[in-house]
């Protein structure tokens, strides 16, 4: 199985430059649209994306081998934070200018947004349930005399618990998205979808 990071040790050729849009210059796509769906016109399309919140305050910039993939995960990862992108798409995969993308819509926001920052590993890893779980979850599932498998459904609790507010703040939006996060990934204390 391949890995993202795979993906990009392949020899792809490279541009010599790419021409990059400023973020200044694209126009806002609605996050979740009128039908509660995503935008799946980038379906396996290869680009950089800035996503922003609400007040159109820029919060994560990255790239792509599927934005349309990549938006779904940020989504249930960061369900209040994801309402606009902007994004450019590239014809063939090059890391190099997508990094080049990234690189510039940063500088030009003169500030690197939260989720490239200190915040980057709720916007790029799946969801860690042990440490988002309440201080009675976390005494419960820690505590020395229960046994595994009495630790192992505690877990799968506060997956479920952790799943079900997601999916409210979603439902909240009106999403009509299917989401399906990975059931074996779930029982290992991990939510991110399949």
């Amino acid at each position: 199985m391949h890995t993202r990071s795979d993906y990009w040790n392949y020899p792809l050729s490279m541009p010599a430059e790419i021409s990059v849009t400023p973020l200044s210059q694209l126009d806002y796509i609605a996050y979740v649209d009128g039908q509660g769906l995503l935008p799946s016109q980038f379906a396996g399309q290869v680009g950089a994306y800035a996503i922003f919140a609400a007040d159109y305050s820029l919060q994560y910039v990255g790239y792509s081998r599927d934005i349309y993939l990549s938006l779904k995960q940020h989504l249930v990862r960061q369900p209040q934070l994801c309402h606009w992108i902007k994004l450019q798409m590239i014809d063939r995969p090059s890391r190099t200018a997508l990094e080049q993308i990234q690189a510039a819509w940063i500088s030009e926001n003169e500030t690197v947004p939260p989720g490239n920052a200190g915040d980057r590993h709720t916007w790029e890893q799946p969801i860690d349930v042990k440490a988002n779980m309440t201080p009675a979850e976390r005494a419960g599932y820690t505590d020395p005399q229960l046994e595994e498998i009495a630790q192992q459904k505690i877990l799968k609790n506060a997956a479920r618990r952790i799943e079900a507010e997601i999916l409210a703040v979603l439902q909240a939006r009106h999403l009509q998205e299917p989401l399906r996060f990975n059931p074996k990934l779930k029982d290992n204390g991990v939510l991110d979808l399949k």
